[in-house]
């Protein structure tokens, strides 16, 4: 009788072995399918989530659309900034893009002014990759003259991710711009600023709050 328990015991302990080890191997899997990345991509899949939260666009479509087009990270914001903008399919961006159109044409194409791609500055002087963009913006804003805009595909990505990370992690613009003009990528930028909240939000917890006595 004492036997058969035991026998009953280690059978229910394999199975609680095997029962976790299939919950740990699905989720492993989970994580790939949804970002099509490993956990130890860190960076990619921290800008992956932030493109997918800002634009309202599932993980996995994100690095599905990367994956097929062979678009760059960077330009992942700037398919559905326009497509969000123009009130289309993120697709409709796609097939322009993939015509080997600019971004700027693309943007005219939708009915978009190039307008849209500047965000308020307060620094007097703006270096690069932003000085040459916005020398157009205040040359032509005052009249309204966009058409006049002349944006490169690289210049418009630094500005739509300038737009997308200030207004993401709801900082502001000169601190990216600032950062973008030392050299660093967006990836990093946007990481950076992350692991900066994660920083304050732990001295805040940290943070005894006096309480006043009262008199």
């Amino acid at each position: 009788m004492h036997s058969r328990w035991e026998n009953i015991m280690m059978k229910l302990f394999i199975f609680l072995i095997v029962l976790s080890l299939i919950q740990v191997t699905v989720s492993a899997q989970d994580t790939r399918v949804d970002f099509g990345i490993s956990v130890a991509d860190g960076e990619l899949r921290s800008f992956y989530l932030a493109v997918s939260n800002h634009y309202h666009i599932p993980g996995k479509e994100v690095v599905a659309v990367k994956e097929r087009y062979r678009f760059s990270t960077e330009e992942l914001p700037v398919i559905y900034y326009l497509a969000s903008r123009a009130r289309v399919k993120p697709s409709a961006v796609i097939d322009l893009r993939m015509n080997r159109i600019s971004w700027l044409d693309i943007s005219f194409r939708l009915g978009l002014s190039p307008e849209i791609f500047f965000v308020p500055l307060t620094v007097e002087k703006i270096g690069p990759p932003y000085g040459r963009a916005y020398g157009y913006y205040k040359k032509y804003r005052p009249n309204k003259e966009w058409k006049k805009i002349v944006l490169t595909d690289s210049e418009v990505v630094d500005l739509v991710n300038l737009r997308f990370i200030s207004e993401y992690h709801k900082i502001a613009p000169d601190k990216v711009t600032e950062m973008r003009g030392r050299g660093i990528k967006f990836v990093n930028i946007n990481k950076e600023i992350e692991k900066g909240k994660g920083k304050s939000k732990g001295k805040s917890k940290g943070k005894k709050t006096k309480v006043k006595k009262k008199k």
